[in-house]
């Protein structure tokens, strides 16, 4: 008897969290674009698919579901992690020997042009950093302290932050850190990011083993992702910083930074855990473009122009 469809998915999110270790979100993510999809054929097929209607699938179909979902007023970014998710879900169909169908892979992902990353300014960034610490209760204070420092001073990523324990403190002058992929690095430890954890660590009023998170919420539960964000929404807010001023834009920040004060840039990969040189390269443009804006600004032949032009 052909399984369903639906007990497919199943088994392929299984698979994804156990064997390669995808995070909650990424899974959340690649399930939910799945059941659209499931849900599309349905209307599409005339019925639920199962594993033989599936197998019949042709890369206009594929296109159609695309097209489905645009018109509901997905991105493009939106589609490409859709196709994704497809695709995704037919590769474990074929390395599980169930059936082997390239519709999905025959679909081109649309396009999409490379955004610069939004930094801190050093000042906003120094800013953010001391009002974070500006909490009426102390402990909470240390705690966006020790959190903040770690993603500026150390360019780490929320969910490596968030993933550290209790045994890993006190930092010692390098930190390994467990990133995407399982992909392990190693961090250099500034004295003022061992010295905002070690304040933290040591006011936390939560009993806790070494295996236990670091960072915890108020009520002494692991510390989500979207605190983190909030916490950060809450300094744009006091502060008047951009929008963008995220807790990655301090990740943004920290290689920024380090390239403007003449790291080299396969040290900055390494930092950033990044695992093609073309993904750190991003930050050189951006020096770029920042250095051009600044000529603009600041050159009194480029003054001199733009008076004139507006008068």
């Amino acid at each position: 008897m052909a399984r369903s469809a639906q007990a497919l998915k199943r088994d392929w999110l299984s698979a994804l969290a156990h064997e390669r270790r995808l995070s909650p979100h990424t899974l959340r993510a690649y399930g939910d674009d799945c059941d659209r999809f499931l849900d599309f054929l349905i209307d599409h097929l005339g019925g639920a698919a199962d594993e033989k209607a599936l197998a019949a699938l042709s890369p206009a179909d594929i296109r159609a579901f695309i097209t489905r979902r645009r018109a509901e007023g997905l991105g493009p970014r939106g589609v490409q992690r859709a196709l994704a998710a497809v695709r995704s879900f037919f590769r474990h169909l074929t390395r599980e020997n169930i059936l082997d169908n390239p519709a999905a892979r025959a679909v081109k992902s649309p396009r999409i042009p490379r955004t610069l990353p939004r930094p801190l300014s050093e000042k906003d960034a120094a800013r953010a950093l001391a009002e974070a610490g500006e909490e009426k209760v102390k402990w909470l204070g240390a705690r966006n302290v020790a959190l903040l420092t770690l993603l500026y001073g150390a360019g780490l990523r929320i969910s490596e932050a968030l993933a550290l324990r209790r045994g890993d403190t006190p930092l010692g002058d390098m930190l390994t850190i467990l990133g995407k992929g399982g992909k392990e690095r190693v961090v250099p430890v500034l004295p003022v990011v061992r010295e905002a954890v070690e304040a933290y660590a040591a006011v936390i009023p939560f009993a806790g083993a070494r295996e236990t998170p670091l960072f915890l919420s108020r009520r002494g539960m692991p510390m989500s992702a979207r605190e983190a964000q909030s916490l950060m929404e809450g300094l744009r807010g006091r502060l008047g910083l951009s929008e963008r001023a995220t807790p990655h834009a301090l990740r943004h920040s920290f290689a920024t930074h380090l390239l403007a004060g003449g790291s080299d840039l396969r040290s900055v990969q390494e930092l950033l855990g990044h695992a093609s040189l073309s993904t750190t390269q991003v930050y050189t443009k951006l020096e770029t473009t920042q250095l051009a804006e600044t000529y603009a600004r600041a050159h009194p032949r480029a003054v001199a122009r733009g008076k004139a032009k507006a008068g």
